[in-house]
């Protein structure tokens, strides 16, 4: 499986994207940082788009009501998908700077509500993908809040993520953070026992979306989940079978009321940032991982050239 290179606009002003960690603890801290972003920026002339939880968003209405510099995005639709966040912010940006007009953006995960281990590991994930996103394009400043509480260990893999970090209002440079370094992802977690396995070539995809319906029928996943599971199951199969030598391994398993279907196949993919926007309409190549992003709970993937590609597609019975 291969990919093909994002599209991006390189930034007229030069200055470039600025992405910086803010460490907390508890809502007084929440307030003071985020609250003191808000009125440099206003200072300044800047807007401020603030995509927080809701009980974040809720403390910050109560001191810093929306007008025409700051707005508050939903964040409900998108908050526990990553693979969604960076077209989002794309969105949310777009319309500051189209208009020339200096933005900044307050964003924070809904860390204290994460499903799962693989979605906390995909959100620090999505945190370094940032970087990469907006290395080119408009400038602007994002700010991260994330709760310190009793995460030491937590807090040290995220500074990796960031630049900068923001501290009594003042921002240092991240020691731990290497804009060379490739992310530091923890190992897939084994698939739960018992286990379907289906290897599959040019023209087994009936067979292989007949495979999934019968795991997906004794978990109860059926409707629009299933169809919206079939479709990107077989985006993610196809894409073995023309990119990753012509054929792939499908696992699948059930987790916690998730149905996980595990691709496995010979390709590499090389741009990490394959599947996190919207195609273009002239684009080559990224449309099934956007799909399998937009219609599936959760997508891990794996790619290195000497071991292959994984990618994991977590469907839970409800949304």
């Amino acid at each position: 499986m291969t990919s093909s290179e994002t599209q991006t606009t390189p930034s007229p002003s030069g200055e470039g994207y600025r992405h910086e960690l803010y460490p907390y603890e508890g809502s007084e801290e929440f307030l003071q940082g985020t609250l003191g972003f808000i009125r440099e920026a206003r200072d300044g002339g800047e807007a401020v788009v603030v995509a927080v939880p809701e009980e974040k968003a809720v403390l910050l209405r109560a001191e810093m009501p929306e007008d025409d510099k700051v707005r508050y995005v939903e964040t409900s639709a998108v908050a526990h998908h990553p693979g969604r966040l960076i077209e989002a912010w794309q969105e949310w940006i777009k319309a500051h700077t189209a208009e020339g007009r200096p933005v900044r953006g307050i964003g924070e995960s809904p860390w204290g509500e994460v499903r799962s281990p693989a979605e906390a590991e995909e959100l620090r994930y999505h945190e370094w993908l940032l970087n990469k996103a907006f290395s080119v394009g408009p400038a602007w400043w994002l700010l991260c809040p994330y709760d310190i509480a009793g995460e030491g260990a937590a807090l040290e893999r995220m500074s990796r993520c960031h630049p900068t970090i923001r501290t009594d209002g003042r921002s240092e440079t991240s020691e731990t953070y290497d804009p060379q370094a490739p992310f530091d992802f923890s190992p897939l977690s084994l698939p739960c026992s018992p286990y379907e396995e289906f290897a599959y070539s040019r023209g087994d995809l009936p067979a292989l979306r007949e495979k999934i319906a019968s795991c997906a029928e004794q978990l109860g996943l059926e409707g629009a989940r299933l169809r919206e599971l079939h479709l990107a199951a077989t985006e993610i199969a196809a894409n073995s079978i023309r990119h990753g030598g012509g054929q792939g391994v499908l696992r699948m398993w059930s987790q916690e009321q998730r149905l996980v279907c595990e691709f496995r196949d010979a390709g590499f993919i090389d741009d990490p940032l394959v599947g996190r926007s919207r195609p273009t309409r002239t684009q080559v190549g990224g449309r099934g991982l956007w799909l399998a992003h937009q219609l599936c709970d959760l997508v891990e993937i794996r790619s290195t050239p000497d071991e292959g590609t994984t990618i994991r597609l977590h469907t839970g019975v409800t949304y």
